[in-house]
């Protein structure tokens, strides 16, 4: 039987428009369920969209009036419509399908709402079960993909892959139609065009599945990804395998990469949140260089962005994070697989590092600005590196050495690597800091590169600090010599990741403000509060180290040419004296390389960093009165009861007092630099014992 539309396209239009409101507002609908499905089964448009489909179409159901509307409610029509005239308007039947689409969407997402009624969502569900039985919409809604009106092409794709996320959700046999369409268009790439339509569909889909409040999304997911897991990376060594240089139409290829970037970062996602180890998740760890080598590839600088950021993320374990955050747990459980997998990647970045990465990377031209690059004709272009790509590059070298260095165990191995990518990194950043990046004081580079981004500068601190403790670590099973130890605090400033100096160069960016601190402390947004915790236990075993930089913060702001870097080789003791003096090595405007060769020995005077220019009382003095506030703050979680937490307040109050006069009283018998007596009290040490 076929069917001929015999109502005005308005009249239809009508019908669908009160249904799309009463879904809209979570109504319970009424009527018998094949009602609806004869206003909701989308007629199809040609490639075109120049007419509506022939006004002569298979009927779906077999029958021509068995399951006609019944109610004068929705309208009162003389024939099923299933078809659209031939002859109708193209603006009126474009409008139709893109109605029936937004109903079919709507009335999902309203099943997929905790807050719609019972009963009204029993309908709904029950009336897209109807709709995939009694209908190929599958099939319909894939004819639409190629379609040349992108809203139509886009909302189709939309709406596909929420029916196929309910027939998940339902446990509905995904239809054999639609995953061969998926395996033979992934596989024929490049040929094939229409690849970068599953790939959207899929990646909407899995979106759906982490937004979704139930309980068995990793069944869900696995019963999603079983199908698809071998043609993933059949996909994925042809997307890679591309020459660019030689295509003629780039932007195929630019918009393929895009959105399987998409996918693989929601891929990698599901890995980390929800525990599943398909081969599909872990294709990035297995062929890493594939990724990386599109970060070379002579393409728009938005795309290298965009790789270098989602690598960035991954190391990070940050992929998703806009979607999981909700629903997933601040410290997750560790994963061996996933960390071997990381080591792989991170390994990765550092061999792309030697092979010169940093110097394919060009950081000039457009600054990246909220929809798009282009600046208008009356606006002053202001000429500048690309933060984005300087901050992500940066964190990528610095997260990759972390990661590195976690399952390394020679400390030969780890002075020279660490040496031979912070030469690298900061060889990169120096011509493209304003003010540029000073050889006295190359710890900045942290607070220079990350200060327009709390949470990427508070991530490199953190990994800057675990590589300095677990070089810590390691130098002091081996290390015997004074001299050693003096090459080692030498190496921390001279190749910028000294803890001291980072931290305080940190709290310089925020003008030494305790409301924020406050503010990074109680904040999830960043990782203040692991790393400011893991820092606090290292100033405890090393706190004349942090006081002795502290003075020179202080010494450097009033003399700029004083070598912060230098001073833990500008101090030699005389046998003769009870004053410490500066060697002539650290005299104003002495030169001192900015680059170092590999080798770790460097000609470092003797002395101990941890000596401070004041006199020889003074200095034990302040040692030994830096620790009783240290094992204060340790009791501060170790209380017996409330009495005992009341009890210790008053003692610290009082304690802390005591111990402010007595620090404030040794720094008046501190000498200057050259020597002579001087009342200066450094603000970071007064800040640090005040707040």
């Amino acid at each position: 039987m076929r069917y001929i539309l015999a109502v005005p396209m308005e009249a239809f239009f009508d019908v669908l428009e009160q249904l799309y409101k009463k879904v809209l507002l979570g109504a319970t609908l009424e009527n018998e369920n094949h009602d609806y499905i004869f206003y909701l089964n989308p007629a199809s448009l040609d490639q075109d969209c120049s007419t509506a489909a022939s006004s002569e179409c298979p009927n779906p159901h077999g029958v021509q009036d068995k399951h006609q509307p019944s109610s004068a409610n929705l309208a009162t029509i003389s024939a099923v419509p299933v078809c659209l005239k031939k002859h109708s308007p193209i603006r009126s039947a474009r409008e139709v399908v893109l109605l029936q689409l937004t109903v079919i969407k709507v009335m999902i997402t309203r099943i997929l709402s905790v807050e719609t009624d019972f009963r009204a969502k029993e309908k709904y569900r029950d009336t897209i079960k109807v709709l995939l039985k009694s209908s190929d919409i599958d099939s319909k809604l894939t004819c639409m993909f190629q379609n040349s009106d992108k809203l139509l092409s886009h909302m189709a794709a939309k709406c596909l892959a929420l029916l196929l996320y309910f027939q998940l959700r339902e446990k509905i046999t995904f239809s054999n139609s639609w995953i061969a369409f998926c395996q033979k268009n992934l596989s024929e790439y490049p040929e094939n065009e229409k690849a970068v339509y599953c790939l959207w569909t899929l990646t909407v889909i899995i979106k759906e599945i982490f937004k979704d409040t139930c309980s068995q999304k990793t069944e869900i997911l696995k019963q999603f990804l079983t199908p698809f897991d071998t043609i993933f990376e059949v996909f994925y060594n042809s997307l890679f395998s591309q020459h660019f240089e030689s295509c003629q139409d780039t932007s195929k290829i630019i918009n393929s990469l895009i959105c399987f970037l998409e996918l693989l970062e929601l891929l990698i996602a599901s890995r980390i949140h929800l525990k599943l180890h398909f081969t599909c998740q872990r294709i990035l760890f297995l062929k890493p260089s594939c990724v990386l080598d599109v970060i070379t590839w002579p393409v728009q600088a938005f795309v290298k962005r965009k790789f270098i950021i989602f690598i960035k993320k991954c190391l990070l374990w940050k992929v998703g994070e806009d979607l999981c955050r909700a629903s997933s747990p601040v410290l997750m459980p560790p994963d061996r697989h996933l960390d071997v997998d990381m080591l792989a990647l991170a390994d990765a970045v550092l061999r792309a590092v030697d092979l010169g990465l940093l110097r394919t990377l060009s950081v000039h031209g457009k600054p990246p600005c909220f929809g798009g690059d282009e600046i208008q004709p009356t606006c002053e272009h202001v000429p500048g590196p690309d933060h984005v790509i300087l901050r992500a590059a940066s964190l990528l070298i610095i997260k990759s050495v972390e990661i590195k260095f976690q399952s390394c165990a020679s400390a030969d191995e780890m002075k020279v690597d660490l040496q031979s990518f912070m030469c690298e990194l900061l060889t990169f950043l120096k011509p493209h800091l304003q003010p540029s990046l000073q050889s006295h004081n190359l710890c900045e580079w942290i607070s220079k590169v990350f200060i327009e981004q709390d949470d990427d500068m508070l991530e490199a601190a953190k990994a800057s600090l675990g590589i300095y403790l677990k070089l810590t670590r390691q130098c002091k099973a081996t290390e015997s010599s004074t001299q050693e130890k003096e090459m080692w605090n030498h190496h921390t400033h001279e190749y910028g990741y000294n803890p001291h100096c980072i931290f305080l160069f940190l709290l310089k960016n925020i003008g030494f403000d305790s409301s924020v601190l406050l503010d990074f402390l109680i904040s999830s947004e960043t990782c203040f509060l692991e790393y400011f915790v893991r820092y606090l236990k290292l100033l405890q075993k090393d706190w004349a180290h942090f006081f002795t930089i502290c003075k020179y913060f202080d010494v450097t702001e009033s003399k700029d040419s004083i070598n912060i870097c230098g001073c833990s080789s500008s101090f030699v003791q005389d046998g003769s004296s009870n004053q410490t003096e500066l060697s002539p090595s650290a005299a104003p405007g002495s030169p001192r390389s900015a680059h170092a060769s590999i080798s770790w020995a460097s000609n470092v005077s003797s002395g101990s960093l941890s000596h401070l220019v004041i006199s020889k009382e003074t200095y034990a003095t302040l040692q030994a009165d830096s620790l009783p506030p240290l094992r204060a703050s340790q009791s501060l979680v170790d209380y017996d009861s409330s009495d005992d937490s009341e009890a210790e307040g008053t003692d610290q109050h009082s304690a802390n007092s005591k111990q402010t006069s007595l620090h404030q009283e040794a720094m008046k018998k501190s000498q200057d630099p050259v020597g002579t007596e001087s009342q200066i009290t450094s603000p970071k040490w007064e800040y640090l014992t005040q707040h």
